[in-house]
């Protein structure tokens, strides 16, 4: 038994390999000095040194887009190439709220060209959310099915109901009542909101009857720390239309107040479109009794066939002149259409009168106003 056991070892014993005993014959020689890293060119060198410099001057570029906070997708948008040199200054929002108040002041209550109005807006823009809409209107928050019908419409959207009474009395009483039916509400009522109610002081104002197809958040990098308003010029109606050059000489010269131009008056100037608006509160002191001022002058009040210049020469040299894309045009055609940033509603209208409101018969209406007005309009609002 033993015998066995000692030849199975020994015959495994003599068929294990031999390792061997030197392994440096099987290895290649390492010589170490032989094989140094190449040393590169001096102007290489230099190459890197200039573009870390180059990248670290671009830095101090000024932006030229900028990402909002509240979008998802944090696309990069470029400012505004109309807007003023310094982007930083947010004009129609709110730096306690951070929203954009879109204003509007509608003499005879129409849900249907608000409705128009509000959704044409939200859908052009790129931050809905954003949009704070006050609508003033003659019962203002007192009617409570407007606004219901409102927010069943847009129930995601910032909109609220002002009254007008107090706006109204404010001018009733700078003005007698020749003066006050000479005026047009809905173009002066814009510059006396900010008396009224503080917390907008910085807006933009839309008039009820437009269509916008351009992003209205574009306008909020212009500076206005200067100006009591912005408006796009509209050379359609000039200066001359409405008041002699001579008057105007006169006036200059015999009378002394701060809103009368220093430099002589240009006779074909442009008049400013008061259907768009920037408003800055802060730059209106006076404004009101300046437009009064002007309005007495010219007697204006026995003039009722004539829109009133007086809103134009209170505001002139005291407005920055926007982009001509934000002026108002009519929709006569689809190449203005698709060229336009605004255009005026092509809808059937309430009118106002003494026997209560009435709609404008339909037959020369466009069809732009359709594809803004909300799917369940006709179900809500009435057709």
């Amino acid at each position: 038994m033993s015998s066995s056991y000692m030849s199975w070892r020994s015959s495994a014993t003599s068929r294990r390999p031999t390792q061997p005993t030197n392994t440096s014959k099987n290895r290649g020689t390492i010589y170490p000095d032989l094989n140094q890293d190449p040393t590169p060119k001096p102007v290489i060198h230099f190459l890197a040194f200039a573009l870390i410099i180059f990248l670290g001057l671009l830095q101090f570029l000024p932006a030229s887009h900028f990402r909002q906070p509240s979008d998802p997708h944090r696309n990069w948008i470029p400012f505004n190439s109309h807007s003023s040199p310094s982007p930083t200054v947010k004009l129609a929002v709110d730096e306690d709220d951070g929203l954009i108040h879109i204003v509007s002041w509608m003499q005879c209550l129409d849900l249907k060209v608000l409705a128009v109005l509000a959704n044409s807006t939200l859908s052009s823009s790129r931050y809905p959310d954003l949009l704070h809409f006050h609508f003033f209107t003659p019962q203002g928050d007192k009617d409570k099915v407007s606004f219901y019908k409102l927010k069943v419409l847009f129930p995601h959207s910032n909109l609220e109901l002002h009254g007008q009474e107090k706006v109204k009395e404010i001018i009733k009483r700078a003005s007698s009542e020749a003066e006050y039916d000479s005026l047009n509400l809905e173009e002066i009522a814009p510059f006396i909101i900010p008396s009224v109610h503080q917390s907008l002081t910085k807006f933009i104002y839309v008039s009820p009857n437009l269509i916008l197809m351009g992003r209205i958040e574009e306008l909020t990098g212009i500076d206005l720390s200067a100006h009591a308003a912005a408006a796009a010029e509209d050379c359609s109606n000039r200066l001359n239309s409405y008041v002699s050059l001579d008057v105007l000489d006169a006036i200059q010269r015999s009378a002394s107040k701060p809103w009368i131009s220093v430099t002589p008056y240009v006779k074909d100037a442009c008049m400013p479109d008061l259907s768009l608006l920037l408003i800055n509160g802060k730059k209106l002191e006076e404004f009101l009794e300046a437009v009064l001022w002007w309005s007495k002058v010219l007697n204006w009040s026995d003039r009722s066939d004539k829109r009133n210049p007086a809103i134009g020469l209170a505001l002139y040299n005291r407005y920055l002149k926007l982009s001509n894309s934000w002026l108002v045009k009519d929709p006569a055609s689809v190449d203005t259409i698709e060229k336009s940033m605004i255009t005026h509603y092509d809808g059937p209208e309430i009118v106002c009168s003494e026997f209560g409101n009435d709609t404008i018969p339909g037959s020369s209406h466009g069809n732009l106003w359709i594809k803004y007005l909300p799917s369940m309009s006709n179900q809500i609002l009435g057709s």
